[in-house]
């Protein structure tokens, strides 16, 4: 797995982002306005080789792939750059295509000595079209049925009008007049075909960019601008919607170098993923500069402030398509109902989301596992939570070796990457097997290693290993929630060991686990986060009690008490006092949570529903509308698995810590919650029921899915680690 673009890509995107920073500053966008083309950027940018980075080399171009054309369009986007330069790049692209008919007008453009454009629907369909750049071309490319054309407009046959965001739009009649023949050959259409397919990534890379910038200007000013004695940025009506969008942003742009990469793959759902990637950034750049704009209030209103300019161009540059609720429209028809087109060929790709060979082996082999031993009778106890876990299964699964797949051999694990890890556990969802006392057992267990005595690594970490318990978490309390800091759960020196006094709150698995890994008070008088000492406690031991507390998600959990509560001081984890730094070790992991497999399972249940049910008589899935809010989830749970392996990447590369594990998280549980209700919705009144089947999964899902909004840090904290450190805005605690 690879989120890094090659060094020669990395090249490539610095240097145009210095030319965009010098050629199209915010004076110079300013500048070109009203007509909304700037002649000096045009000239150098193809001075620096920009039109011909799709073009074969042998036809004057570089020879380069769509990904590196989406980086520089990154940096286009970022700068507000003047004229059409996305339609241009596949104008020269489908003009290398035509052979020696578009030779001399290719020449040209590549040298920056014409502007070329492209009319994105067939004339035969459209006489007239609002044209990108149209008001300044001197040629237009424009498919008629199986002929593609260019048309060479006079001034008298552009209608040019003010536009929302001073482009040089233009309405031309692409079908009258005087036009010359470009090419009928069916290589010159599926150029054609390719090329707007191409340009929708282009665009979308270019959205992702202008929205990233309008996060900055917007995180900038929430860091200087003083109101009510505070910087605004510290309030979290400020920072939370900033945070959300920086994941959407980000979400986005993965999204279209997910699609680039199943392009190159020859996966199925790339044409659909292409037009979900421009749904997608055109609606999220949307809400994002309408959120930056408000982060300056009324000042965001003045033409002074550079923000409105992001705002306007931001909604214009993905209509010159028309509405982009269409594209979602489309992806359900290439999702659903057959539709195809003809892709681009993009060339090498460095990014890389494949989890290798390792990975496959791994979870075939717990596959093949549970279609061995999961009894009729096991498959009916299976359960999402806590409530699914059997002891005696769990057992057999440690003495395969598949319990803790990322652990040493010498623990019981097989060495196994993170990618592999994600796999097998993946498997696991496949078959309805929870993983929720695996996933916090390792979690438990990890810390005993990294922190624990010999003691407790003889007593409880080889009981683990041999899967003869499972762990619970006593973090929250019924007075802080997710402020685990705040803990007021005492520990306290009692001869060799300690005297543990308290209660904890959502204590899941607590009824059925053996230890608890817990976070008490050692120190009441020094601050809240310097008093705190990280415990192993037996849940089996004398004044400890335990309660249930039922949800409507069908899960348990618990509230646990601990009066009198004795363990020896070798049961500690870490220094006394020193409880916060180890505990950012388990919150650190716990963070990185995605239900991006969950979700999937959840959006292959309802096409199971939809195939299944008739609506007046017809198959629901046959129905377009279905098939959109099908395709919707299917673009959520895309942007979930993007940022959910970007933070697993990131990890195993130790990246800095930019909040990736909290938007991966926050995206996801928001998705699931957002998606589960539609889906809900959209099944109804079946799914009103609990009985069986897919409705009934979908029921289970929408209520599962409040949950996930709060465990492992609630979508408030989430949206807090991501302002602070994806967007350098300040402490939203305060």
């Amino acid at each position: 797995m690879n989120f890094e673009p090659s060094d020669d890509q990395a090249m490539i995107a610095e240097t145009f982002a210095r030319f965009f920073e010098e050629n199209s500053s915010m004076a110079r966008v300013r500048a070109a306005m009203p007509s909304g083309f700037d002649p000096e950027l045009w000239r150098s940018f193809a001075e620096m080789g920009g039109f011909g980075i799709r073009v074969p080399e042998a036809q004057g171009g570089s020879g380069l792939g769509l990904f590196d054309a989406v980086l520089v369009m990154e940096e286009a986007g970022r700068s507000l750059a003047s004229g059409p330069v996305a339609e241009a790049m596949i104008a020269a692209r489908i003009l290398a295509a035509c052979g020696e008919p578009g030779a001399a007008l290719l020449g040209k453009l590549i040298a920056g000595d014409a502007v070329v454009t492209i009319a994105l629907h067939d004339a035969a369909d459209t006489h007239a079209q609002w044209v990108a750049g149209g008001a300044v071309a001197d040629a237009v490319i424009v498919r008629d049925g199986s002929t593609l054309y260019l048309v060479a407009p006079t001034a008298d046959e552009k209608q040019v009008k003010p536009n929302l965001a001073s482009m040089p739009l233009a309405r031309i009649v692409l079908n009258g007049g005087a036009r010359t023949v470009l090419s009928d050959t069916s290589d010159a259409l599926h150029a054609f075909t390719a090329g707007v397919e191409e340009w929708k990534l282009l665009i979308a890379a270019a959205l992702a960019g202008l929205s990233g910038e309008a996060l900055r200007l917007a995180s900038a000013y929430a860091s200087e601008r003083v109101q009510f004695g505070q910087l605004i940025g510290t309030f979290q009506g400020i920072s939370h919607p900033l945070g959300d969008l920086k994941a959407d942003t980000e979400g986005g742009k993965f999204l279209v170098w997910r699609a680039i990469r199943d392009i190159a793959d020859g996966v199925d759902r790339a044409g659909a993923e292409v037009s979900l990637a421009l749904w997608w950034n055109a609606r999220t750049a949307g809400r994002t500069v309408s959120q930056a704009l408000h982060t300056f209030g009324g000042y965001g209103l003045s033409t002074e402030y550079d923000i409105h300019l992001y705002n306007l161009r931001a909604k214009a540059l993905p209509l010159i398509l028309g509405d982009p609720a269409q594209l979602l429209e489309e992806a359900g028809r290439r999702l659903y109902h057959g539709e195809t087109t003809v892709l681009p060929q993009v060339g090498d790709v460095s990014v890389e989301f494949d989890f290798g060979e390792e990975a496959r082996a791994l979870a075939a082999e717990v596959d093949a596992f549970f279609e061995a031993n999961l009894t009729p009778e096991l498959r009916a106890r299976a359960h999402y939570s806590f409530d699914g876990h059997v002891p005696e299964f769990h057992k057999k699964i440690a003495e395969a070796g598949l319990h803790l797949p990322s652990w040493p051999k010498e623990y019981g694990g097989r060495n196994a990457d993170a990618y592999a890890s994600h796999a097998a556990y993946a498997a696991w969802e496949k078959h309805g097997w929870t993983t929720h006392a695996v996933g916090v057992t390792g979690l438990v267990g990890t810390m005993i290693r990294m922190f624990g005595s010999d003691e407790l690594k003889d007593e409880v970490l080889s009981r683990i290993v041999a899967g003869d318990c499972i762990c619970s978490l006593g973090f929250s309390e019924p007075a802080s929630g997710s402020d685990v800091f705040a803990a007021k759960t005492r520990a306290t020196p009692d001869g060799n060991g300690w005297r543990i006094d308290g209660q904890k709150m959502f204590t899941s698995g607590a009824n059925m686990a053996d230890y608890v890994l817990m976070l008490a008070r050692t120190d009441p008088d020094s601050a809240k986060h310097r008093g705190l000492t990280m415990f192993i406690v037996p849940l089996k031991a004398e004044g400890v009690e335990i309660q249930p507390v039922f949800t409507f998600q069908d899960e348990r959990t618990n509230i646990t008490f601990y009066d009198g509560v004795r363990i020896p001081d070798t049961w500690r984890l870490g220094g006394i006092n020193e409880g916060a730094r180890v505990m950012s070790q388990a919150l650190g992991m716990e963070h990185g949570a995605s239900w991006d497999k969950t979700q999937w399972h959840m959006l292959r249940e309802a096409e199971t529903f939809c195939r299944d049910t008739k609506r007046r008589g017809v198959a629901m899935i046959e129905d377009d509308k279905v098939a959109t809010r099908l395709a919707r989830v299917v673009g959520h749970n895309l942007i979930t698995e993007m940022l959910g392996w970007r933070g697993m990447w990131a990890a195993v590369e130790a990246k800095p810590h930019h909040g990736q594990g909290s938007m991966g998280k926050l995206f996801s549980s928001e998705a699931f919650l957002r998606d589960s209700a539609d889906l809900l919705d959209l099944c109804a009144p079946e799914s009103l029921t609990e009985t069986t089947g897919p409705a009934a999964y979908i029921n289970l899902s929408y209520r599962h899915a409040q949950g996930t909004t709060i465990y492992g840090g609630t979508s408030e904290v989430h949206r807090s680690v991501v302002a602070e450190r994806a967007l350098n805005l300040p402490r939203t605690r305060a």
